[in-house]
């Protein structure tokens, strides 16, 4: 019984993933509406919380002249790492999702990568009709990026995860047969 109440949750949690990578595709989607005036206030709101934050963590001695100038200089590395995660989370909630279904490991990332890359490259396109916004290849691809990297770490994390539960269990094992000898 044990065994099948696993199976549901996992038929569960996978479906859940599905769910959650359609709504996130629509936030993406709300992002990429943004006029680039909004989009653009967003990120240097943004990247200037993050290095005044920093600051104060760090209890850095910068004038706020100096975070604006460092969050300026910053802006677009952080826009790309941005694009990049928000891809690599699509990448590892398809990944999931695709889960359901027998495949090799191969299989089942290529197909959350491509797809996520077919949608980032929609993305673009749609941009193309958002005012003074345009569809760039550069992102397309810096976007795909960010999907193999978070299906790659995810599969990596779940990998040590796995063998650390071995290792427990492993152990586990050893200690009651050593109870019982």
């Amino acid at each position: 019984m044990k065994k099948t109440e696993e199976k549901f949750g996992m038929v569960l949690l996978r479906n859940l993933a599905g769910v959650l990578a359609i709504v996130w595709m629509c936030v993406i989607f709300a992002f990429s509406a943004q006029t680039k005036e909004e989009s653009g206030a967003v990120s240097e709101s943004f990247t200037y919380h993050m290095v005044s934050s920093t600051r104060t963590f760090f209890h850095l001695d910068l004038s706020d002249a100096r975070v604006k100038e460092i969050a300026d200089t910053i802006e677009g590395l952080v826009r790309k790492a941005a694009h990049m995660t928000e891809y690599g989370l699509l990448s590892i909630l398809l990944y999931i999702w695709i889960g359901q279904w027998e495949m090799s490991f191969l299989r089942r990332s290529g197909t959350a990568v491509g797809a996520t890359a077919v949608y980032a490259a929609t993305d673009e396109i749609h941009q193309l009709f958002v005012a003074g916004r345009s569809g760039r290849f550069s992102d397309v691809c810096i976007d795909s990026a960010g999907a193999l990297a978070g299906v790659l770490v995810f599969a990596l994390l779940v990998r040590i995860v796995k063998r650390v539960r071995a290792r427990r269990l492993k152990r586990e094992l050893h200690a009651q047969l050593d109870q019982e000898a």
